[in-house]
């Protein structure tokens, strides 16, 4: 099974947010980079940039595939990780610290729509089936 981190929040998306005082960073999960394979491209959303809940915001391209990346909360775009430009490879070494892909202050405090590491664990079990 894949690691996933209790400290975490998740998306159904199979991406991960971890809370940093004010603004949140978002990455895609271990299983995500996982069921891509090695990534090659990165593409990311543009720094002081208004995203909504579920927005398309950013993508990840593997030889295999490429994969859409859905903003987990509506807020402001504060800094992209600009090492996973130039180093797509950092997510799948490291998809929770170092292959982070972006940092947003979300407009409202509360993220309901975001799962616990046991509900995404779960959600990843009945995909499997």
């Amino acid at each position: 099974m894949n690691k996933v981190p209790n400290n975490l929040k998740y998306s159904k998306s199979h991406e991960w947010v971890r809370q940093d005082e004010d603004v949140l960073t978002v990455g895609i999960t271990d299983h995500a980079q996982c069921m891509l394979g090695d990534l090659v491209y990165v593409e990311l959303p543009e720094p002081e940039s208004n995203l909504e809940n579920g927005q398309e915001c950013a993508v990840v391209e593997s030889v295999k595939a490429a994969a859409d990346v859905y903003s987990p909360v509506a807020g402001e775009v504060v800094e992209i990780n600009e090492s996973v430009l130039e180093n797509p490879q950092l997510i799948n070494e490291d998809p929770y610290g170092k292959g982070w892909l972006f940092r947003i202050r979300p407009f409202e405090s509360e993220q309901k729509q975001l799962l616990n590491a046991d509900q995404y664990t779960k959600q990843v079990a009945s995909e499997a089936h």
